[in-house]
């Protein structure tokens, strides 16, 4: 694997902000204007105008349109486009025109077409037909980027690089001869020599040892399961590559136009692929993508996961929300058309959360082409529509919201969320199907119920200024982050752990000793043995904590044993394990804060809470709301179940959002201030009517 650094000149002070230019928010979206004639391009000028559009993302699938044949280059139409937006006052993400290789080029190259595990090679005729891992392919790219940034490097309109487009989108994992080298390069990397691959992988095991690198493949398909710690290092290669070659990308830009920042935007919240955390210090810029499962009647939680979750790859700074949908996407088995207010309730969500700006794909409903049914901006019945008027009020909205750019969302909540354990625990060979994403949604969706806002971070990431953190299902973790966990209880706060974490180290290897592993002693509990349940079975688990008659729990149970002190706050009534504990609770000694202002003052007492089984949703939300108690990070005054508070905090304003996801009026309590979407004057109690929204800036 090629690595690449920025290049010697580059200087990141000298970075300008990626909305600097903008006034407040921005709003606008993809705009494809290759897809049309120059009438309705002129047209699309004054439309964007009349709905308050101040920035575009341009050129993303533009490569075969600037380069039809090879060498051959039209650049009038985009020199115009650029012209025009600068003329109506509107700021241009500038794409690398490279997230489709051009027909010409898999012809002549077809050596670049990635592969899948079988073997198969996938062709021509879609995007992202290309192996990132085939230097020609990255020649060509690169040469792409450059010529798109010396064209336009001084361009008044340009504000972003917009780099390729979703990243790893469909072709995250590539097993064509150019990614085993790649691969290959990347063990010699990570390991240095054939020893420390073998023991990591385990080689011993099933004859699997090897003796030079070259022996190495990718897991191609084969005829038993796989290694699992190979599985495991090929899906770090392949985001690491993924990560490459975006760097490829940005540092040409970088060396043509040091001032002008970069990013790509990523699909945080949906795409288990690649590991975004790892990729936050490489963008000047985080930029998410967010779409909403039509059938799914909880899809509001799931937006405001992939916005916790964008706003923690960003470390709290703000972030562009830079696609998502006005109305029904074309790609789900049922695509459906969003309800009146549903739109502004998702884009208003997103800036309650920590976006400064709300974009779209795309900005005119295609004519043709495999998404011509997605929804847009200028839908296909044009102006005189529902979906028009309610674009041109959203621009409004957002404009509305000026003030809120750069303030940070507060939380006091930390949910723990790790891509390399996510991938070591969806794999097959383990003792049931456990799905890592299942215990992040459960307890996400409890704490967001509870009007609970919660920062979403690795656990690389220092705890500090959390009272409540919650790591669920972390089955892989290094002795470092685990650490960090166990620091944050001897400091004070609440920490809720579930099952099957803690179970294994960074190789994928068991923690002997006892389950569960590396928070054995944090918790004060000993797991000898998993029972998980049949399917369909469940077991009874009651407890002091939990309703009379108390809960079910199914999936999960282990058999485990509690040492002194600890209190056991659920047990099982039946099932393999009848009178076990299910929920345990160990307040954990005060630790001795670092700080020099605290002079090694004790903390508080922490708590360390473990859940050893997969509870129902009333489990989950009794027990969310008592560590969310303890912890003191319930808000002051619930708001009414189905409506969403997040407050955004400046050094001089604090900004709280109330979206109301139900059909019936809401009332809100202790919040007084101004609605900054309306300009009325808020007293409490504030009424937050059906499916609306307020932003309240609230008095000091």
């Amino acid at each position: 694997m090629r690595r690449r650094t920025s290049p010697p000149n580059f200087d990141p002070a000298a970075t300008r902000p990626w909305n600097d230019g903008l006034d407040g928010l921005a709003f606008g979206g993809d705009y494809n204007p290759e897809q049309w004639p120059d009438d309705v391009r002129l047209e699309d000028i004054e439309l964007m105008r009349e709905a308050g559009v101040n920035i575009v993302s341009l050129a993303i699938f533009a490569w075969a349109t600037i380069e039809p044949r090879e060498g051959e280059f039209d650049w009038a139409w985009l020199d115009t486009t650029m012209d025009r937006l600068h003329a109506a006052g509107i700021r241009v993400a500038l794409a690398t025109a490279t997230a489709a290789a051009p027909p010409w080029l898999t012809r002549a190259h077809p050596e670049i077409l990635p592969r899948r595990s079988d073997d198969a090679v996938l062709h021509q005729g879609s995007r992202q037909t290309y192996s990132i891992h085939h230097p020609v392919f990255r020649d060509y790219a690169i040469a792409m980027a450059g010529r798109v940034a010396r064209r336009y490097a001084d361009h008044p309109a340009l504000a972003l690089w917009h780099v390729d487009n979703e990243i790893g989108c469909h072709n995250p994992r590539d097993y064509s001869p150019a990614a085993a080298d790649a691969f290959r390069d990347w063990l010699r990397e990570r390991y240095g020599d054939l020893d420390r691959l073998n023991a990591a992988w385990g080689t011993a095991f099933w004859s699997q040892r090897y003796g030079s690198f070259d022996d190495v493949l990718p897991p191609l398909d084969t005829t038993a399961f796989g290694n699992p710690t190979q599985l495991l290092d090929f899906d770090r290669f392949s985001s690491d590559a993924l990560l490459d070659y975006y760097r490829d990308l940005r540092d040409t830009l970088r060396e043509i136009t040091p001032h002008v920042p970069t990013t790509t935007n990523l699909m945080a919240g949906s795409h288990k692929e690649m590991d975004y955390f790892s990729w936050a210090d490489d963008l000047d810029v985080v930029a998410n993508d967010n779409y909403t499962m039509s059938a799914d009647p909880d899809r509001h939680l799931l937006l405001s996961l992939s916005a916790d979750l964008s706003r923690g790859i960003a470390s709290g700074e703000p972030w562009i929300l830079m696609e998502h949908s006005t109305s029904a996407v074309n790609w789900q088995p049922r695509n459906r058309a969003k309800q009146p207010g549903e739109m502004l309730r998702n884009s208003l969500a997103h800036v309650a959360r920590g976006a400064d700006a709300v974009m779209f794909f795309q900005w005119r409903a295609s004519r043709a082409g495999a998404e011509k049914y997605h929804s847009a901006l200028v839908p296909h019945a044009g102006t005189d529509s529902d979906l028009w008027r309610d674009v041109v009020e959203l621009g409004q909205a957002v404009k509305a919201l000026g003030e809120v750019r750069g303030s940070r969302v507060a939380a006091r909540a930390a949910l723990v969320l790790d891509w390399p354990a996510w991938w070591a625990c969806d794999q097959d060979v383990h003792p049931t199907q456990v799905r890592y994403t299942d215990q992040v949604l459960a307890w996400y969706k409890a704490l967001w119920r509870l009007g609970v806002t919660a920062d979403i971070v690795p656990p690389s990431r220092d705890l500090d200024g959390y009272d409540l953190v919650v790591v669920p299902t972390l089955y892989l973790v290094s002795d470092a982050d685990a650490a960090r966990v166990r620091a944050a209880a001897e400091r004070g706060a609440t920490v809720l752990i579930t099952y099957f974490s803690g179970i294994v180290d960074e190789n994928d290897h068991i923690r002997l000793g006892g389950y569960p592993g590396a928070y054995r002693d944090l918790l004060g509990v000993r797991t000898q043995e998993f029972f998980p349940l049949q399917e369909g079975e469940s077991v009874r688990v009651s407890g002091a904590s939990l309703p009379d008659g108390g809960v079910s729990a199914g999936l999960w149970t282990e058999k485990t044993t509690v040492s002194d002190g600890v209190e056991v706050i659920a047990a099982y009534d039946d099932g393999p394990l009848p009178g076990g504990p299910a929920i345990t609770r160990r307040v954990v000694p005060a630790g001795l804060r670092d700080s020099a202002s605290s002079a090694g003052a004790p903390s508080p007492a922490g708590a360390a809470w473990y859940v050893a089984t997969r509870l129902s949703d009333d489990g989950v939300a009794h027990i969310a709301h008592r560590v969310a108690e303890e912890a003191g990070v319930l808000p002051d005054a619930a708001a009414p179940q189905g409506v969403e508070v997040v407050r955004r905090v400046a050094d001089d304003a604090e900004f709280v959002f109330a979206i109301n996801h139900t059909d019936g009026d809401a009332v809100l309590e202790s919040v007084a201030g101004t609605d900054l979407l309306t300009g009325e004057n808020v007293t409490s109690p504030a009424t937050v009517p059906a499916g609306g929204v307020r932003v309240v800036r609230v008095l000091p």
